[in-house]
């Protein structure tokens, strides 16, 4: 039970982390405002009115101690939604545990770190996407060695979901990504057998049930093929071991209570189709950030599917049905056509380059919503049983006087540090970044000094160049 949160700065999260563990929940889950995401630090000119909104503010190892402050990390399983500035979310979690006397290879969890999913569905990349690749292969190596029981990557489908793609799309590109990976770590002298037990998977629970479970079932059948019959890895590389959200688009702001439904569906399904970790959304999300009495329903609605449904309980309760076994079959092979296409292609970069994962998205999308619009879908609420009078609610927002907090923090934080240090060890992070070697080694250094995740990004910036669409 691993519940997505993060808000405001560092010490408002790690309450709400401690309120969750204090209910049951069993792992943690981060989510980091758009600066963070991005790159930049709370104080420069693009992170204006972002600062903790749809996230916490990380700028720095400082503020990674106050995020984890009285967390036992070498006891709680810790889930981090990044991906452009992955390598250096992660440094900043192991220095923080190193500084507590808690060793990396105690460390247990997963740094989300796909960023091919961002060029095709989110936006939040930095660098092109062949640069992007060295940094995610990089941390995989990095990780093997100092953090060996960490999940280096996420591969996720959630996001391409959440774009528009259809469940088929959702499958054939979050493996294609997948198959992207592998072969690069394959490509840099990575045993597959090393790492594809590390590799872990992010989908989407929609709200059509049978078509997600049999959605869960056909992603473990066809990867398990693909790392089969492309790798020849081993059974225990083939297993494919995935965390499920529910779906975010699919809350609405109107009848706000509906949602709970909603999730509650969704989460069945996941479990249903095998999910190992599993996050359900709170009833507010279309609105604002949970407030903690939507995330304590939410909390509730994967206690109560664990511990009064009896479904996990058994091993795929659903297989031999009929319907799911069709809808398995149907998905496998229409998945598979996906991925051969993308294959003929040159492989998920190649196709995202073209632009064609973007183009299906974007035409499935539209497809959905024309459906919606000629009343063939359903909404509740929204295109049908409609109701003018709506429950009020109790909104989260956060403080804007947080962002000129998390400001502050950041002009002491450098006037504090040895400037001289953060410099030198700048330098050599870009000055590695225009070689081959591993970023992680100097980047960690700088981390350690307080350099920020701006200043960081900044110099693999320099090195690496920006990236937008249709410019090469």
């Amino acid at each position: 039970m691993r519940q997505y949160s993060g808000f405001g700065t560092a010490r408002d999260t790690n309450r709400r982390f401690h309120y969750l563990l204090e209910q049951g929940q069993t792992g943690l889950s981060t989510a980091f405002d758009l600066p963070t995401q991005m790159g930049y630090d709370s104080d420069n000119v693009r992170s204006n009115g972002e600062v903790g909104r749809v996230g916490v503010a990380v700028d720095s190892l400082a503020d990674m101690e106050l995020l984890l402050e009285g967390i036992p990390l070498d006891r709680v399983s810790a889930s981090m939604t990044i991906n452009a500035t992955a390598s250096s979310l992660l440094l900043l979690y192991q220095l923080a545990a190193e500084k507590r006397g808690i060793p990396g290879d105690t460390l247990n969890g997963t740094v989300q770190n796909d960023i091919l999913k961002e060029y095709a569905a989110r936006g939040t990349y930095i660098y092109p996407p062949r640069q992007s690749m060295r940094l995610v292969t990089d941390l995989m190596a990095y990780a093997a060695q100092h953090i060996p029981s960490w999940n280096t990557i996420s591969i996720s489908g959630y996001h391409v979901r959440e774009a528009g793609s259809t469940a088929v799309q959702e499958v054939a590109f979050t493996l294609s990504n997948a198959i992207a990976y592998a072969q690069a770590a394959v490509d840099v002298g990575l045993d597959v057998d090393e790492f594809a037990p590390r590799l872990s998977f992010f989908f989407n629970a929609h709200s059509n049930f049978l078509e997600e479970v049999a959605k869960f079932r056909a992603a473990r059948a066809l990867w398990a093929e693909t790392m089969r019959e492309r790798f020849g890895a081993d059974p225990r590389s083939q297993l494919l071991r995935f965390h499920t959200q529910t779906a975010g688009s699919t809350l609405t702001a109107q009848q706000p209570l509906n949602n709970i439904v909603r999730v509650t569906l969704q989460a069945l399904s996941a479990v249903l189709g095998g999910t190992q970790s599993l996050h359900t959304n709170g009833y507010d999300e279309a609105m604002a950030l949970p407030t903690q009495t939507s995330a304590t329903v939410a909390l509730r609605t994967q206690q109560i599917i664990a511990a009064e449904s009896g479904v996990p309980d058994v091993t795929d309760p659903l297989g031999g049905s009929y319907l799911v076994e069709y809808l398995t079959d149907q998905i496998v092979e229409r998945s598979r056509r996906l991925m051969h296409e993308i294959d003929a292609m040159g492989g998920s970069v190649a196709a995202i380059e073209s632009g064609y994962m973007q183009n299906l998205i974007e035409e499935a999308a539209y497809d959905f919503q024309r459906a919606l619009d000629r009343g063939d879908k359903t909404i509740v609420g929204v295109n049908k049983y409609v109701q003018d009078e709506e429950v009020p609610l109790e909104i989260l927002r956060p403080d804007p006087v947080l962002e000129h907090e998390q400001r502050e923090r950041l002009e002491r934080l450098r006037l504090e540090r040895d400037n001289d240090k953060v410099d030198s060890a700048l330098a050599r992070l870009e000055a590695t970044a225009r070689t081959s070697g591993n970023v992680m080694y100097p980047l960690k250094d700088a981390l350690a000094a307080y350099a920020t995740i701006g200043e960081a990004s900044d110099a693999l910036r320099r090195a690496f160049g920006t990236y937008s669409p249709g410019r090469s």
